[in-house]
């Protein structure tokens, strides 16, 4: 069953992401850059409990990138190494795991340090996605080494597969707005299937893959590449990993860029009713530059679900369209505005009675490919987000719920409505919070970008996180644009904005609009 929190489906990044970079200035203030004094390089946040040299004076090794997780080798220019980080961090000196991280060095002499890149989820890799993503970042290149990783659990990075592929396949048939008493008690059997069969590969590391823990070791980071202020993009998810960052290390902050901004204000019914809005809405963007009315053609879309939830679609693979995947198609070509047409096409098809298209958009989104493998980073997604989160709603209260959910979206709103209580369920390790910690007083300027179309992380939120950033900090501006983030979609005002923050410093006015 999907969560549709994820930046993108990596399979599909390349096609997604725009190239283009144009450098520029804005009026402003100067972000926070290397000077300043960081919170000690020798302790761990929050506990004060040191950390052992082994750690923080540790030489990573770098060299030659391998294939990973079903990506191909990079290019001369990456290179790859292993990080060390304490397994718990209330025991820095107590087991270690690694994590992969990946590096294409500053191509200038200006040099200011590292860019640590997060690219959402959770459980999206980055080691696998930062080249694909760097021809956006060209510019941002000359200055900074480009680097990202794998956060723990994820990829290479000690990665959790709770599923085969052949498990993963026969679950798409679980329906996931259960209809019937048999049909809700399949639901919750395989949600907890699928908890114990995580719990089973992880072992230990379940209860360590929080975005505290990766904060925690985002700093370390920091330490071991020499940056005495920590330079970071986040996008989507990334933007609440940041956000964490920032508070538990205000002092360490450098020149930080959150775009397509995640809500630290909502628990996790609140975010699966943002989605609900966000993707309604732009469903809707699409079905008004179609020419239809956005009713009349949300109508017709329910419609299909319900046929196909009661008679799956046969598809050329010989594989059927169920509901669960025609959703996930559906989610798909929302991501980018230039996929729009993909949906076009898919939605006719599919009321012609064939659901290729749309299973194949679905494929993309999960990370299968021909031969019927997957890439687990919706595993991972699901082991972090359920270990962040506290909430565990019942089914009685996700019911509760349904009528307000489907009101905000009667395409997305019962799939999320039910999502509350089954993406959690039975979960095998106890959440850690409602909603993230993120202010951060006393931290250099942090740019926040918001998307007023933005399906997955709805522009509303990013207001949101710049108030709880606190006064002087969240620095926020907008585009009114399509899909998932801003930077590198072709807007010169929004990438000159980034691009001046990052490269001299460039605080712009908070509340900037870009069209």
């Amino acid at each position: 069953m999907p969560r549709f929190v994820r930046w993108t489906a990596l399979t599909a990044a390349a096609a997604l992401l725009v190239t283009g970079c144009s450098g520029g200035s804005s009026d402003g203030g100067e972000a926070g850059g290397e000077t300043g004094t960081p919170d000690s390089s020798a302790t761990s946040a929050g506990s004060g409990t040191p950390l052992p040299s082994s750690l923080t004076s540790q030489k990573l090794d770098w060299g030659r990138c391998k294939a990973t997780g079903g990506f191909p080798a990079p290019g001369d220019e990456w290179q790859c190494t292993t990080l060390k980080t304490p397994l718990d961090w209330k025991k820095p000196d107590g087991e270690t795991i690694g994590l992969a991280l990946i590096r294409a060095k500053a191509s200038g002499d200006d040099r200011i340090g590292s860019l640590l890149f997060n690219f959402g989820g959770p459980g999206a890799s980055g080691r696998s996605t930062l080249p694909w993503y760097a021809s956006n970042a060209s510019e941002l290149g000359e200055r900074y080494d480009l680097v990202s990783w794998d956060p723990r659990g994820v990829g290479a990075s000690e990665g959790i597969r709770c599923r085969s592929d052949k498990e993963i396949e026969t679950s798409e048939s679980v329906d996931i707005t259960p209809d019937t008493p048999d049909e809700e008690q399949a639901y919750f059997r395989d949600a907890a299937a699928f908890g114990k069969g995580c719990q089973k590969s992880a072992g230990t590391l379940m209860a360590h893959v929080s975005t505290t823990d990766s904060a925690r070791d985002m700093d370390l980071m920091r330490q071991v590449l020499g940056d005495r202020k920590l330079h970071y993009f986040g996008i989507s998810y990334g933007t609440e990993l940041g956000g964490v960052y920032a508070h538990l290390f205000p002092r360490n902050v450098g020149r930080l860029i959150l775009d397509a901004v995640s809500d630290p204000s909502a628990d996790a019914e609140g975010h699966a009713e943002n989605q609900a809005r966000g993707f309604q809405r732009a469903l809707n963007n699409y079905l008004k530059s179609t020419g239809q009315g956005a009713e009349d053609g949300t109508r017709k879309i329910v419609d299909l679900l319900k046929r196909i939830d009661a008679n799956p679609l046969p598809t050329s693979s010989g594989r059927k369209l169920t509901e669960p995947l025609a959703l996930t198609g559906l989610v798909r070509p929302l991501y980018s505005e230039a996929s729009w047409p993909t949906l076009t096409t898919a939605l006719e098809t599919a009321q012609q009675g064939d659901g290729s298209e749309l299973l194949a958009l679905a494929d993309e989104y999960n990370d299968r490919d021909p031969s019927g493998h997957y890439v687990t980073g919706s595993h991972s997604q699901r082991v972090i987000s359920c270990l962040d989160d506290k909430q565990r709603p019942t089914a009685e209260e996700a019911k509760k719920l349904l009528p307000r959910f489907e009101k905000v979206s009667p395409v997305f709103g019962p799939m999320l409505g039910w999502d509350t209580t089954g993406w959690c369920h039975d979960w095998p390790v106890a959440g850690q919070y409602d909603t993230p910690e993120v202010s951060a007083p006393g931290a250099a300027p942090i740019l926040l970008v918001g998307n007023t179309g933005d399906p997955a992380t709805p522009y509303e939120g990013t207001r949101r996180m710049a108030d709880e950033l606190g006064k002087g900090v969240g620095v926020m501006i907008t585009w009114k644009g399509e899909g998932h983030a801003a930077y590198g979609k072709g807007n010169d005002c929004v990438d000159s904005t980034v691009n001046a923050y990052l490269l001299q410093g460039t605080v712009p006015k908070d509340g900037k609009v870009c069209s």
